[in-house]
């Protein structure tokens, strides 16, 4: 369910972003407009990162097999951490030249009625797939503040484009207010300042997203609430002495990799362990579906921190 609500606000906002591209970009050649020019730019960028997405997303649903045993689940971080260096290298990188340039030799925008037309059309085009991923992102966060919620979501394929699209919105905004500072005060120098601001919000952008695909990529564990219900589901219970330890990995935004090391009682067969380990197993995946794979170490708890010593 989460991965077909994130498809829909991706394709959203590719239809939107590539009728702004056009758009911008027909308007860039006949201004000669540095701002729309970034502008236009840092759309076609987004239609790239949307493809991508959508492809990191395709591959991540991929079964388990013997190369991958764990499965693809990580591809789609790992696509999305591509995403965040394109925007930062190409979007960031194009739009600073090209307004350091423009400020160092400015030129005349002719028909600058034109940008006005077509920014403020783009404004309202690109509030639509911002308001749909806001929306999608704000049923998710489950009341978390909304830094909080960034951080502790799984799903790089919701948050990158709810970045995008709010870096679309700033990036719109400069554009406008850099063509009307440079219309109204005659300031050409206004219209690169515009664009290495759109570069200044792309580079921003790109680093946090950055940041939170990195720690996916690595592996987070999962949800405190998770962990601790899982605690909460052997604290106490008759077979077993002590819960040694309980690893986590998200593997993906809705796969994550359950470890368990547990010292049983004395007093239970050997034999009877393993109907107890897959009772334990099919209670966990019941109660968290998202727990796809789960491993159960037999350890006491003194070998368990002997070891851990060890370490």
């Amino acid at each position: 369910m989460a991965a077909n609500s994130s498809k829909k606000v991706i394709f959203a906002a590719l239809i939107g972003n590539f009728l702004i591209f056009v758009t911008k970009l027909s308007a860039a050649i006949y201004t000669n407009s540095s701002a729309m020019f970034s502008e236009a730019i840092h759309s076609i960028v987004d239609c790239g990162n949307q493809v991508l997405l959508l492809y990191g997303i395709k591959k991540a649903s991929q079964k388990a097999d013997r190369a991958h045993p764990f499965g693809y689940g990580k591809e789609l971080y790992f696509w999305s951490f591509v995403v965040a260096m394109l925007i930062f290298a190409v979007g960031a990188g194009v739009s600073l030249y090209e307004g350091v340039h423009k400020i160092i030799e400015p030129e005349e925008i002719t028909n600058i009625h034109i940008n006005y037309i077509v920014l403020s059309v783009a404004i309202l085009f690109e509030a639509y797939p911002w308001k749909m991923a806001y929306d999608e992102f704000n049923r998710r966060r489950s009341g978390l503040p909304f830094f909080t919620a960034v951080q502790e979501s799984k799903d790089p394929g919701l948050f990158a484009i709810l970045f995008e699209d709010t870096a679309a919105m700033l990036g719109l905004f400069s554009a406008l207010v850099g063509l009307l500072i440079g219309d109204f005060f005659d300031i050409p120098e206004a219209d690169g300042v515009a664009s290495v601001a759109i570069g200044i919000i792309l580079a921003m952008t790109a680093a946090l997203l950055a940041f939170e695909c990195k720690g996916l990529l690595i592996g987070e564990a999962a949800d405190p609430k998770v962990i601790k219900s899982i605690r909460n589901l052997f604290d106490g219970h008759p077979y077993v002495d002590n819960i040694n330890e309980v690893l986590t990995m998200h593997m993906g935004p809705r796969d994550i990799l359950l470890n368990l090391s547990l010292d049983f009682k004395n007093s239970i067969p050997a034999g009877e362990v393993e109907n107890i380990i897959s009772m334990f197993e099919q209670k966990i995946k019941q109660k968290h579906p998202e727990i796809k794979r789960v491993f159960i170490e037999i350890q006491s708890r003194h070998g368990h921190i002997m070891n851990a010593q060890l370490d």
